[in-house]
């Protein structure tokens, strides 16, 4: 199993392809989403799609694309709802992990896919992110989730 992580920024996006805004802090519901994302509203690419109420990306993933392709993303640019710290993301596929006061189950890797590298216009951006871009979860029970809020696997 994997250590705890911190996460270090959260990004909302009010309706499909709006630009991501920051948050400091926001409420996560179970069975619906993050309050003032698209998929709370069931508005986006992969609304039809169990177990994407949340989406979770690594900086350090962020950081080895920078250094290893030359792609600089602006904060949110990734479309991921919450960048983390010192987590392997990969590991909480099937697992349940609390993120600040929700827990969620981890769903699938977030691979990335052609609405990400169009909508960024970065040559590369989808091969880059194979295998690391993220993680899709599904919110199990609601919670606040802040910058700084610890996230950490739970016992199964």
């Amino acid at each position: 199993m994997t250590g705890s992580g911190v996460v270090t920024a959260i990004h909302l996006a009010p309706a499909q392809g709006a630009p991501p805004e920051a948050v400091d802090s926001v409420q996560a519901v179970a069975g619906r989403g993050l309050e003032g994302d698209r998929y709370y509203h069931d508005d986006g690419s992969f609304a039809d799609r169990e177990g994407c109420a949340i989406t979770f990306i690594e900086s350090e993933t962020l950081a080895a694309v920078e250094r290893d392709y030359d792609i600089a993303l602006d904060p949110g640019a990734h479309r991921r709802n919450v960048t983390t710290r010192n987590i392997a993301l990969n590991h909480l596929v099937d697992q349940r992990f609390r993120v600040g006061d929700a827990i969620c189950l981890g769903t699938e890797l977030c691979e990335p896919c052609t609405y990400l590298e169009r909508h960024l216009q970065e040559e590369g951006i989808r091969d880059a992110l194979v295998h690391r871009g993220g993680l899709r979860a599904r919110i199990v029970e609601t919670g606040n989730i802040q910058t700084e809020s610890e996230i950490a696997p739970l016992a199964d």
